[in-house]
């Protein structure tokens, strides 16, 4: 599937500020099922981790689904896009060096939508990570292992 002119858009006047909270969702080039993979999808939630412990973000949820993944962060030091470029930047080196080659792994861009203050943000939570039985990769979320959120 190619990069869509909208992709491009949604970056068009993105502003972002430290202790906001959003939800980001980022897709695996020609959305490949790269993360059905087990070991290549623990790069990418290691490299999520990373930017965690890093100061960049608190994560409060994400999930890693075949082809994408969704994060609901907390920006804690810089802006959005530079969390979303180091990130998805990393994973791409780590998930390349160990299939053995130089990778371009994400379609271009990312969407993102800030969470109100007011909205329920464990709702979103638990949204974010019921994607594999939404999408019927398992039966009960407990049998999906590329999830995490801080209230479950």
């Amino acid at each position: 599937m190619p990069v869509s002119a909208h992709a491009c858009r949604l970056r068009t006047g993105r502003f972002s500020e430290a202790g906001r909270i959003y939800l980001v969702t980022a897709v695996v080039r020609n959305r490949e099922p790269i993360f059905n993979d087990f070991h290549l999808a623990r790069s990418l939630i290691n490299e999520l981790r990373r930017t965690d412990k890093e100061g960049w973000v608190k994560s409060l949820a994400w999930v890693v689904m075949p082809d994408h993944f969704h994060w609901l962060v907390e920006i804690k030091c810089s802006s959005l896009s530079a969390v979303m470029q180091r990130t998805k930047s990393r994973a791409a080196m780590s998930i390349g060096v160990a299939q053995g080659r130089p990778l371009k792994l994400w379609q271009k861009g990312y969407h993102d939508r800030a969470i109100r203050y007011d909205e329920d943000v464990v709702h979103a939570a638990r949204y974010i990570v019921a994607n594999p039985l939404r999408a019927g990769l398992v039966k009960r979320l407990g049998d999906y292992p590329h999830w995490d959120a801080i209230w479950l």
